[in-house]
């Protein structure tokens, strides 16, 4: 009974816990989207409480090598290699007893993140070994976007990995009209990766290094310069944060204790083999969505859900770097590819509105729906601005058969111009990013030989152009004031 009666304090809290990730917020993916949540959920057991979580203290400049993990058995359970290389230390609180009352409350919801999951986890676990880093952070897209690649929240932030415009830049995830590379399987997965050892050498401590993840890493060293200018410890614990950072390593923390042992919480795990899913095709032609799935004799969602990088029904090949199919398909697509040499394998074009055109004259001239011309060019609904290029079928019989479960890219790309700056005195790289809103990272990236200002020198930059009807602001050249 005063087992139950915890569990029942629990649920009450929950409502000051925060959820998952939001699944998506545009139009319907290849993904079913997650239902509403259950509004009572039956008792659920709760480990005993640990003795209280010690918070490393990171003082050091220099961080500890990556720990070394056992690579020595191969199960045949993708989920046992899994728990084989978990090794971040594990934090016991209040928080990550009520994230654990949530999950296991939940099973339909964890039912649906582990079928995504069998998609993407094998190659994310191969990246992940390639590293020598702890296969914990394999579960982090579930935290990050309930491993649905369409996910988009509103801070503009998709993919399985849910990088933000700026951080996928600055990765080189490519963002276009046709394709965005924080939704691609293989390029943000490589992204991520990245991103969490940099942060992880930059603190020492891999608690600090996924709060960073969710918070930003200046933040997170600001709140740790803040706490030791003041004599306090240093540790994830221990630092001011906002709840959704709080929150964030507890929710991965829950997960870690559900798949380690599932049976506890009466949480089905259906094994997952420990070999590739899936395998990669670089021969890339222009050719439609459609027919690509059609060519790999495979359902049109699971090729979406392989292919979320796509944002529009037509593949470039000038701007997508590869096709993701699965492992026993490749062979399939190319011979079918083949027997297709020379016949026109794209059915839709781009199309230059001219000046006073409208969504419903363009629409009316290509004989398609208002709804489906936005919906195929990512365009709201409720948007009335007719952007300079959308894409619009051959043939408009075609296309009415190409209702196709898939969520193109929501953003409308920006218009980028290039200016180029001359440095003057007493400038910085920092202020002369301040001023054109862009990071010192980028401009660095588009001057390779920069690391520095120097006086008299010319900086190429890319700026956003002004939206159409807006005065362009002068952007004056006069000195700028730098801290001594």
């Amino acid at each position: 009974m005063r087992i139950l009666a915890l569990v029942a304090a629990g649920l009450l809290l929950q409502g000051c816990v925060s959820t998952p990730a939001p699944e998506a917020e545009a139009p319907a993916s290849a993904i079913p989207a997650q239902d509403a949540p259950p509004p009572t959920a039956a008792p659920v057991p709760v480990p005993a409480p640990a003795a209280p979580f010690q918070g490393e203290r990171v003082e050091a400049v220099e961080a500890p090598a990556l720990p070394k993990i056992d690579r020595t058995v191969a199960p045949q359970d993708l989920w046992q290699r899994i728990r084989q290389g978990f090794a971040m230390s594990d934090i016991d609180s209040p928080l990550v007893q009520r994230q654990m009352q949530y999950y296991a409350a939940r099973p339909e919801y964890l039912q649906r993140m582990f079928d995504r999951s069998r998609l993407y986890l094998f190659h994310i676990v191969e990246e992940i070994e390639k590293r020598g880093l702890p296969t914990e952070l394999a579960l982090l897209p579930m935290v990050e976007s309930a491993f649905n690649p369409m996910a988009y929240s509103r801070s503009h932030a998709s993919g399985l990995w849910q990088f933000i415009p700026g951080t996928g830049r600055r990765y080189e995830l490519k963002q276009n009209w046709w394709y965005d590379g924080r939704r691609d399987i293989v390029d943000s997965t490589n992204a991520a990766l990245d991103y969490l050892t940099v942060i992880y050498k930059m603190h020492g401590d891999w608690h600090l290094a996924l709060a960073s993840y969710n918070w930003g890493e200046n933040a997170v060293a600001r709140a740790i310069a803040k706490n030791r200018a003041a004599g306090k410890p240093t540790d994830y614990q221990s630092l001011k944060m906002p709840p959704e950072t709080r929150n964030y390593i507890p929710k991965l923390q829950a997960l870690k204790n559900i798949i380690n042992n599932p049976e506890y919480f009466s949480v089905t795990l259906a094994p997952i083999p420990n070999e590739p899913y899936f395998a990669t095709y670089d021969r890339v032609v222009d050719i439609d969505v459609q027919l690509a799935a059609k060519l790999a004799e495979m359902p049109i969602e699971e090729f979406i859900a392989l292919n979320p990088g796509f944002s529009r029904p037509l593949i470039r090949a000038s701007v997508t770097p590869r096709i993701v199919l699965p492992a026993d398909k490749v062979d399939v697509f190319h011979e079918n590819l083949a027997k297709l040499d020379g016949e026109d394998l794209v059915s839709w074009k781009t199309y230059y509105p001219k000046p006073g055109e409208t969504f419903e004259s363009i629409a009316k001239k290509h004989r398609m729906t208002v709804s489906y011309l936005k919906e195929v060019n990512g365009i709201s609904q409720r948007n009335k601005v007719v952007p300079s290029m959308v894409v619009v079928p051959m043939d408009a019989e075609a296309a009415r058969t190409q209702r196709m479960p898939i969520m193109y890219a929501p953003p409308i790309p920006v218009s980028i111009r290039r200016v180029f700056h001359t440095v003057r005195q007493g400038e910085t790289l920092p202020a002369i990013a301040k001023r054109y809103k862009v990071s010192t990272e980028d401009i660095t990236r588009w001057n390779p030989r920069v690391t520095k200002a120097t006086p008299g020198q010319k900086l190429m930059l890319e700026v956003r152009a002004p939206a159409k009807g807006k005065p362009r602001k002068k952007v004056t050249s006069k000195k700028v004031k730098t801290a001594s």
